[in-house]
């Protein structure tokens, strides 16, 4: 069994990302050949966003993908498990909100937020229906949803090629780049074994959600789901 289909435990999740915390965000513009900046601003535009929306980042991390969003003008609020990657995020991103919570148990009041997103996060959750209908749960009805998430390339030769760096080359060149490089060898099967674009459609549209669609990025490499909350 792969790392990536066993329990994922929220505490052994975080101290993961706690220990990639510090150069994580490099680690990631490395990884994915500067092309992280393009999905952060993708993430953005898809959610049509509006000066003075309340916006939950879910996942957020070191606030990377928070600081993107409040580009817009909204107010955003990042939240994370990993409490690593947080205290990086306030040294090196004073001005962003971020809260320390759990994707399954979010600290906040029903129908709270005019939009949510989640980046790279789902495939980290251990119930991923169950954080879906949490988002929903925190969103106002109308609301809009994106998920953004590595998926599955659309060419069978480009994924097959992306297979391979994943399995191989993403473990070899994160071990010069990370401080934890075996967290590298479980996001890459994390990828592997996730739901592809039509599936998570599927998995979103069982939970809360209506109007679900999605768009390729990277030839599939990502995918952006939309939704709107029920």
């Amino acid at each position: 069994m792969s790392r990536a289909n066993q329990d994922k435990e929220p505490q052994e999740i975080a101290a993961m990302f706690d220990g990639v915390a510090e150069k994580y965000d490099r680690t990631n513009t490395v990884l994915s050949f500067g092309q992280d900046r393009g999905w952060r601003r993708s993430t953005r535009a898809a959610l049509k966003l509006q000066p003075g929306e309340l916006v939950l980042d879910m996942g957020a991390g070191t606030g990377v993908s928070t600081q993107e969003l409040a580009k817009s003008g909204a107010d955003v609020i990042g939240v994370d498990i990993s409490l690593g990657m947080l205290a990086v995020g306030r040294r090196v991103r004073p001005e962003v909100k971020l809260v320390a919570a759990d994707a399954l148990a979010l600290p906040f009041a029903d129908k709270t937020f005019d939009a949510v997103t989640a980046s790279f996060v789902l495939r980290n959750v251990a119930n991923t229906p169950a954080a879906l209908r949490e988002l929903a749960r925190v969103t106002k009805p109308g609301g809009r949803m994106v998920i953004c998430e590595f998926s599955h390339p659309t060419n069978a030769m480009v994924r097959r090629v992306y297979l391979q760096y994943l399995m191989r080359s993403l473990p070899a060149v994160a071990k010069r780049v990370s401080s934890n490089p075996e967290a590298y060898v479980y996001l890459a099967e994390s990828i592997q074994d996730w739901p592809s674009q039509k599936e998570l459609a599927a998995i979103i549209g069982e939970n809360e959600w209506a109007k679900v669609g999605w768009r390729n990025l990277s030839g599939g490499i990502v995918a952006l789901h939309r939704a709107t909350r029920r």
